[in-house]
């Protein structure tokens, strides 16, 4: 038969056994993934180097598209601000002689109908009387 002793450093060696083996299965899952990592490491980094390019190239595009949008909206704003200036005259020149124009026929045809015994204006009571 086994003395006390015995039994006990048999449960140690045999708890000892058991703990190795199980550190062994933890460091090659760990050894699995640390290969597993390195490889996605590499494959991303195959990646993502031509992807920095393509956005490098991109932003650069981009720059380039903006700084002509910038020259196309200055220009629009010199148009727009000639155009302001092109209604002014058309207004001066054309509009208020068209409207003295007007005023001064409908002041002749007031006069005219008034002579002919038509309808009339009154100045005092500012109404047309017939």
């Amino acid at each position: 038969m086994l003395t006390a002793g015995e039994v006990a450093g048999l449960i140690v060696a045999l708890f000892w056994a058991i703990l190795v083996c199980f550190m062994a299965v933890v460091l090659v899952r760990l050894a699995r993934l640390l290969t597993e990592t390195a490889k996605m490491v590499a494959d991303l980094s195959e990646r993502v180097i031509p992807l920095l390019d393509e956005v490098s190239v991109t932003v650069s595009e981009t720059n380039r598209q903006l700084v002509a949008v910038e020259a196309i909206a200055v220009d629009m704003k010199q148009v727009s601000g000639n155009m302001v200036k092109v209604t002014g005259v058309a207004s001066t020149l054309l509009a208020r002689p068209l409207i003295k124009v007007a005023a001064l026929l409908h002041g002749l045809r007031a006069a005219f109908t008034g002579r002919r015994g038509g309808a009339a204006f009154q100045a005092g009571d500012r109404r047309w009387r017939a």
